[in-house]
């Protein structure tokens, strides 16, 4: 059995261990390490599985640990953990926002086994979006093993190019937050318009949900289904003129190259870690 160990507790964590648990993985497999006492009963009431308050505890005998922390954490975790890393040499699974693998391998040491990922917020509810990163000491048995512990909580994507993943970051880290936005923007123009406001937020946010839906399952391009909503001189084609004429092909370009320069900045940023 892979023993697999995690470095945090938080959101994220808690998503991927009940999705994995879903699986049939045994919670026996599964140890945690959470400095808050509250945070560690309730995994354990939850799921079963082992719960530590030191980092060393969780992933002495672990295959496979995921760190599941803020960026900052990773200084005071490396000089805690680099010895026994290096020592058993398990798979490091990271799911920390923007942290490049070199800086992974200059924290934790050279040689490991390194995947990187960018998880996104509907892995809360297993309808994750992750692309998926590897270092070159992976080997194909660990991209599966990677790729079995995200698929618990979502759809992957492998990206062979690192450079890629701010991209990633822009387009499914980052972007539940711009459908919210549109939804609060259609919310608001309804109600403008005196649609009672939560008619028009359920409305709203189920358009979103169907839609999203019809995309993954119909398997067919995105502006085949735009057309078939689509009739001539009718309402739908009204919105998309308004939308054209605004430029939303070009806000969203721009929108998505900002926030694939904030991740390059971030990184940037994390290099003057020790």
């Amino acid at each position: 059995m892979t023993r697999l160990a995690f470095i945090g507790g938080g959101n994220m964590a808690r998503s991927l261990i009940g999705g994995l648990l879903k699986t049939g993985v045994a919670p026996a497999t599964i140890s945690v390490s959470e400095p808050q006492a509250e945070a560690r009963q309730r995994l354990h009431d939850e799921f079963g599985v082992a719960c530590h308050a030191e980092n060393q505890r969780a992933v002495a005998d672990a295959d496979v640990i995921v760190l599941a922390v803020k960026p900052q954490i990773m200084p005071a975790i490396h000089a805690e953990l680099h010895a026994t890393l290096q020592r058993n040499q398990p798979l490091l699974i990271s799911i920390a926002a923007g942290v490049r693998l070199d800086q992974l391998e200059r924290w934790f040491g050279n040689g490991l086994p390194i995947v990187r990922c960018m998880p996104n917020t509907p892995a809360l509810i297993g309808s994750g979006a992750t692309g998926l990163c590897p270092n070159r000491h992976v080997s194909d048995a660990q991209k599966a093993q990677a790729q079995q512990i995200l698929d618990a909580a979502g759809i992957t994507r492998w990206i062979d190019d690192e450079a890629l993943m701010d991209t990633v970051t822009a387009i499914s880290g980052s972007a539940p937050a711009y459908f919210f936005a549109l939804v609060e923007a259609l919310e608001d123009a309804a109600a403008s318009q005196g649609l009672p406001r939560e008619t028009a937020r359920a409305l709203a946010a189920q358009t979103c949900f169907g839609a999203g839906r019809m995309l993954t399952e119909a398997g067919e391009d995105p502006a085949v289904l735009r057309q078939r909503v689509t009739s001539p001189h009718g309402t739908t084609q009204a919105a998309l003129e308004s939308f054209n004429a605004d430029g939303l092909t070009r806000i969203v370009a721009r929108a998505v190259a900002a926030a694939t320069r904030r991740g390059t900045e971030l990184a940037a940023e994390l290099d003057k870690l020790p």
